[in-house]
């Protein structure tokens, strides 16, 4: 007479399936094939680098606030150091995606992992505006009430009001850099799941994982 089956618990169900979806050898691996050591492979991690730069940068800014960052020595360095966060993760991202895209970066069922990183850029752009919002500047002003009118054309002036700090404040330091740093981990597990997408012209050999010294 067997013994009945010990019923699993869902945290025990969960972490098999996550384990059988991405195993550890693909989440830390420690062989890439050859191609990965050009220059156009490199954009990816910079761009994260930069994102962990301005999640950091712009969390001290959010907690000190507009008086602390206008006035203080320690604020003018976060808020360059936030700015300039922000352009070079917006260049590394750009030339990312332009060279994923010159490489079809969707072959071998990677569509996912294209459609998440035009929904990063996407994000991050909105992301972007509303900080350029909250800068309680006379740039931030100007802006500010230039985009009022063209929102207030399309009709939705009403919910996303440019010229509400508070709103805007929020929009740029909870909602949407959740939103982008959820679609940013998806596209990582995806990366990690589907594999680096191999150059077009590719020689078969370089296929082979290699470790990266």
């Amino acid at each position: 007479m067997t013994a009945p089956a010990t019923p699993r618990s869902w945290t025990a169900a969960a972490r098999q399936r996550a384990v059988a979806t991405f195993p550890p050898d693909q989440l830390l691996p420690d062989k890439q094939p050859i191609y990965v050591a050009s220059w156009i492979y490199v954009f990816g991690v910079l761009t994260l680098a930069a994102f962990i730069v301005v999640l950091v940068s712009g969390g001290v800014l959010a907690i000190e606030g507009p008086q602390w960052w206008h006035t203080s020595t320690a604020g003018h360095f976060f808020n360059s150091l936030h700015l300039w966060s922000v352009e070079l993760f917006l260049a590394f991202m750009v030339i990312h995606l332009w060279g994923k895209f010159w490489m079809a970066a969707w072959r071998g069922r990677r569509a996912m992992t294209w459609i998440t990183g035009a929904l990063c850029f996407l994000g991050s752009v909105g992301t972007a505006f509303t900080g350029y919002l909250v800068q309680t500047n006379f740039d931030s002003q100007w802006i500010s009430t230039q985009a009022k009118d063209g929102l207030n054309s399309v009709g939705i002036g009403a919910v996303f009001n440019v010229t509400n700090f508070g709103q805007m404040l929020m929009w740029h330091i909870v909602l949407l850099p959740l939103v982008v740093g959820v679609i940013v981990v998806v596209h990582i597990l995806q990366v990690r799941k589907r594999g680096v997408v191999p150059p077009i012209d590719v020689d078969p050999v370089d296929l082979i994982p290699e470790k990266i010294r």
